[in-house]
């Protein structure tokens, strides 16, 4: 109840009077609903005056009463239409003129529905505010973030196990996620990505059954879903004995992250965490290739507010949490990216994943 009050103690701030919610995130950050509902609606409507009403199909029924949303729901079957249930529902409330939306998330169908059901509202983007709102973590949302980077230490340390001459990318995913089952996550937070050889060059490579061979790197990109909350790291190995030229990318990469973690300190410009490590591996000569920014913010979403693009000149503050993600990807050679998850302390930067980042040759 909380976090719906302060979403409208921001609306009125905004001058907004009502906000319509269907994302998964922003459902679980304010009704701790945690549900996939597929092609169904399930949504949340806030407003400024007090009504808060959730509009869900009646198979999730379960997960409305283990979450303990003890506010006004609508329950629909597959052969009733909710947005007419909704619209008998917000009959006689009045003064609904600027009506927030999530204009990232709702489809062209929801969103002439929703003009059906508010034809004199203006539908406005309400994307920024629930970023801003959702930026922050409280110490809860800490806890989850640390434990869901804990297990995936634990997804890589598993996959050190299993690399060798001759095992596949795919092969080397379904033993790493098996043994995430067995602790209990239920869900990845993206596909697990990993890529040999002169795949690694990829950075958004497709895995395979292409088998590891002697010399090559071994990319392995992987994050889990703990309580809602996601995690996201990347190492990257050596089977062997492998080339100068590939020891020097990897430690050139390993350079740029420790300063780019060394320059996350509160009120530092984000583009200039991205700028510090863009500074290392140029001043290497690869900066052609490092083609992307240097991370993303984490939270309920893997990808989540803010971008920590090189241009991005909002303040770093205590409480943010994001990836460090530098890398060098060298057609014909291969690529190496090393990532992990930092909050935002008083300290600075607190990495979250803690796998070692030291070359490792198996």
């Amino acid at each position: 109840m909380e976090r719906i009050q302060q979403l409208t103690k921001e609306l009125k701030k905004e001058q907004m009077d009502a906000v319509f919610l269907t994302s998964k995130a922003n459902l679980y950050y304010y009704t701790n609903i945690y549900a996939e509902a597929h092609e169904r609606l399930l949504a949340l409507y806030v407003d400024v005056h007090g009504n808060i009403l959730l509009i869900c199909p009646s198979l999730e029924k379960e997960d409305v009463k283990n979450a303990g949303f003890t506010e006004d729901v609508i329950y629909y079957g597959d052969h009733e239409n909710p947005w007419e249930k909704l619209k008998q529902k917000l009959t006689g409330i009045d003064g609904i003129n600027r009506l927030a939306i999530e204009k990232e998330v709702l489809n062209v169908n929801r969103f002439e529905q929703l003009k059906n059901v508010f034809h004199t509202a203006e539908l406005v983007d309400g994307q920024t505010l629930l970023n801003n709102i959702r930026l922050i973590k409280d110490d809860q949302e800490y806890r989850y973030l640390k434990e869901a980077a804990e297990y995936a230490d634990f997804a890589i340390e598993t996959a050190l196990k299993h690399i060798a001459p001759g095992q596949t990318e795919l092969s080397l995913i379904a033993e790493i996620e098996y043994a995430l089952k067995k602790e209990g996550i239920r869900e990845m937070s993206f596909g697990t990505t990993v890529l040999t050889g002169e795949k690694s060059a990829a950075p958004h490579g497709n895995p395979d059954l292409t088998a590891m061979a002697s010399g090559d790197f071994v990319l392995m990109d992987l994050g889990v879903v703990h309580q809602g909350y996601c995690s996201d790291i990347t190492r990257t190995v050596a089977i062997g004995e492998i080339s100068n030229q590939q020891k020097e990318i990897y430690q050139t990469v390993l350079k740029a992250e420790e300063k780019a973690l060394e320059a996350s300190q509160i009120g530092v410009p984000l583009g200039k965490i991205d700028r510090t490590a863009r500074e290392v591996i140029e001043a290497a000569g690869y900066g052609d290739y490092f083609m992307h920014r240097i991370g993303h913010g984490l939270g309920i979403e893997v990808h989540e507010f803010p971008s920590l693009a090189s241009n991005i000149e909002s303040l770093l503050q205590k409480g943010m949490c994001y990836t460090i993600e530098p890398g060098i990807y060298l057609p014909g050679v291969g690529g190496v990216r090393i990532e992990d998850d930092v909050f935002v302390t008083d300290r600075g930067g607190e990495p979250l994943t803690t796998f070692t980042k030291e070359l490792i040759q198996l």
